[in-house]
């Protein structure tokens, strides 16, 4: 680990943080969030999903330039740190060395042999940054990883292990297919498991041996930003006039009613639908979403880049499908919208949703929506921007990470 000296002394405990979610990943993640909380006050170190030989392969071919400055690391199967900008001193990003492609072979023993060598990869790479870095006795936390170190073994220096489900595995076509008996595994393992809404912590109890409910909060000084600075309109809304409806977050084919977006733009032609975020689906273009005149995709963006386009939306969407996935969501944007004090239209999709119904228009078809938009923007004023801010506030990683060390003590 050249270059890098130890991490100063924690005030509390150190916290191993590994997570499905990169600290590159072109949306905002939980778990770099709660990570960033936490080394306000401790000292982390943030584990990397690792790549496989085919995300490298894949990587090199679409030109990814995160890819290319970790190649030469990946390249000579060995862990790459680095640092974050933003957090010089409590925070240690590691990339573990690359493993095997696995996930196409079917449920049985070969699997299993494979899954244990790639376990054992990236178990590795947390002995060894934990040694060097002189963590001893501390918080592990897993993040939705469940095909990697699940839990850490007796003799790792974990003295809790925490599985954190933040999506129902089941729902997605890869993940399902080794994922829920993986993560079912690291429930029953684990000493404590987080889950982030209701539903969810009905489909872990059977699994987990103690459970607690842990929902998405925001990173509230960002998004009050919003209320606080004056931006320049963006890039992407100088040449349009009229109001602007926004959405943000990742545009995939699981949770987006692409169709729902499409009756928004064709209602509302005088005014700018903003998507800001990933295009992980197809649909988009099938429909002609991508094609309408007053449809704008933003792309993915870093989180400290989201306030300026919040700033200009006049109000914004969560067009969630009604499904068996969405049941299970507690969304993250729901209080990063809030805190920003914008009017908030949504689908009716999950219990946890229906918690905000004194703060929100929720919707229970097309026909609802469409007019909860018109109501949204006709009724926004002062006081109402007022009284959303104030329900984010009460939704902070600040009062999640309090949470969490108050479940970790009452577990000693």
């Amino acid at each position: 680990m050249k270059g890098y000296s130890l991490l100063p002394k924690p005030m509390h405990q150190d916290v191993v943080f590994f997570s499905l979610f990169r600290t590159d990943n072109p949306y905002s993640s939980i778990s770099l969030s709660m990570a960033k909380e936490l080394a306000k006050t401790v000292r982390v170190l943030y584990v990397n999903h690792p790549y496989s030989l085919r995300d490298i392969l894949v990587g090199l071919k679409n030109g990814d330039p995160v890819l290319r400055q970790r190649l030469g690391h990946l390249l000579s199967f060995r862990s790459r740190y680095e640092r974050l900008e933003s957090i010089p001193e409590n925070f240690i990003v590691v990339t573990p060395p690359p493993t095997l492609p696995i996930n196409w072979l079917p449920v049985g023993r070969v699997y299993d042999f494979f899954q244990r060598l790639n376990n054992g990869i990236v178990l590795r790479a947390i002995r060894r940054a934990t040694r060097q870095q002189s963590f001893h006795n501390f918080l592990f936390i897993n993040c939705y990883d469940p095909f990697y170190a699940g839990w850490l073994p007796l003799g790792m220096g974990a003295q809790t292990c925490i599985y954190h489900c933040i999506d129902d595995i089941t729902q997605n076509t890869y993940t399902a297919k080794h994922g829920e008996r993986l993560e079912n595994e690291a429930c029953q393992n684990a000493d404590i498991t987080f889950v982030t809404s209701s539903n969810l912590k009905r489909l872990k109890t059977p699994h987990a041996r103690h459970i607690e409910t842990y929902f998405n909060a925001a990173d509230v000084s960002v998004f009050q930003k919003v209320l606080t600075e004056k931006y320049a309109r963006p890039e992407e809304l100088k040449d349009r006039t009229g109001q602007v409806i926004g959405f943000i977050g990742n545009l995939d084919e699981l949770r987006i009613d692409y169709v729902l977006l499409k009756k928004v733009a064709l209602r509302f032609p005088d005014k700018t639908l903003l998507l800001v975020g990933p295009v992980n689906s197809a649909e988009p273009a099938q429909i002609g979403l991508d094609r309408l005149p007053n449809v704008i995709f933003a792309g993915p963006r870093k989180l400290e880049e989201l306030p300026p386009l919040l700033q200009h939306m006049d109000c914004a969407l969560i067009p969630f499908l009604c499904n068996t996935l969405t049941f299970s969501i507690y969304p993250l944007k729901i209080n990063e919208y809030l805190a920003a004090g914008k009017p908030v239209v949504s689908t009716n999709f999950s219990d946890d949703i229906r918690t905000f119904a004194h703060c929100t228009y929720l919707a229970e078809d097309h026909d609802s929506f469409l007019q909860k938009i018109e109501n949204a923007l006709s009724e926004n004023n002062p006081e109402l921007v007022s009284r959303r801010s104030a329900v984010a506030h009460e939704n902070t990683w600040e009062a999640r990470i309090q949470q969490l060390w108050e479940t970790i003590k009452s577990h000693e």
